[in-house]
């Protein structure tokens, strides 16, 4: 398994096996759909009030997957401007070590240098849930070593006390961390998920009873392009979700701390 983020176990690992199941199960509600349409329709049964539930079902259905990927994809930008957020945090902590003694200076910047190392480190662990944890833990020690370090400069300064100029920087580069890690496991809750699954299969047993009737029942393009249609969309929504592991992901954003700590050289 994976975690996302710095925590929750990411399903875009297991995704592929998901996607063929669902792929499967639609491609087989379609077929089993045509065949009671086929009984149907030999038996002479009136199925003309089949319409209104194909549209209540299909606009559910549309409307659970508009839901879904509106917040998937507003829960990604939020977590692509939390890194921004971060960065700057960062920037600005550093920047104030410039008002410290300057003998505590040094430090506190090989501190910082190894915070942010430390931070990088977690995204690029990912999936290795072993080292997502020990980097996690060690940018947690670093937190307290420069908070520490910030106090001690502050009882050698002029005034005898912290600067809570500095202070107060470093507190908002502390803050952000544990709201990216919220962030990070804000989803939504797993009924949700199922519904969508449950109103696909529905969605295609209905497809395939209308197609019994048609003239598609002999295509076989239409039910695969049906069925890839909606296991495709089901996977964008995962992938925007979980933007840590599959093909949508916070690479170039992640590459913010890259550049503050390039810049602390």
């Amino acid at each position: 398994m994976s975690v996302n983020e710095t925590g929750g176990i990411n399903p875009l690992i297991v995704a592929p096996a998901i996607l063929a199941v669902l792929f499967t199960a639609l491609l087989g509600c379609l077929v089993l759909g045509r065949r009671l349409g086929r009984r149907a329709a030999a038996r002479g049964t009136d199925s003309g009030g089949l319409g209104a539930i194909d549209g209540a079902v299909f606009g559910l259905l549309g409307l659970l997957i508009a839901f879904s990927f509106s917040g998937a994809a507003t829960r990604f930008d939020k977590r692509r401007a939390q890194i921004v957020e971060e960065a700057n945090a960062i920037r600005t902590a550093y920047l104030r070590i410039d008002v410290l003694p300057p003998a505590s200076q040094p430090a506190l910047r090989e501190s910082f240098r190894r915070y942010v190392q430390a931070r990088v480190a977690i995204y690029k662990a990912i999936p290795d849930d072993a080292a997502v944890h020990q980097a996690t833990e060690h940018a947690t020690a670093l937190q307290g070593e420069i908070w520490k370090q910030a106090l001690s400069a502050g009882q050698t300064s002029p005034g005898g006390r912290p600067d809570p100029f500095v202070l107060s920087a470093l507190n908002a580069m502390v803050e952000i961390t544990t709201t990216r890690f919220m962030a990070a496991q804000t989803h939504p809750p797993s009924l949700i998920y199922v519904m969508l699954v449950a109103l696909a299969l529905v969605a295609a047993m209905l497809a395939g009873y209308g197609m019994a009737g048609s003239g598609a029942r002999s295509n076989r393009l239409y039910p695969v392009a049906f069925a890839l249609v909606l296991t495709a969309t089901v996977y964008v929504i995962l992938d925007l979700e979980y933007p840590r592991v599959g093909f949508i992901r916070l690479d170039a954003a992640d590459q913010l701390l890259v550049d503050v700590h390039e810049s602390m050289r």
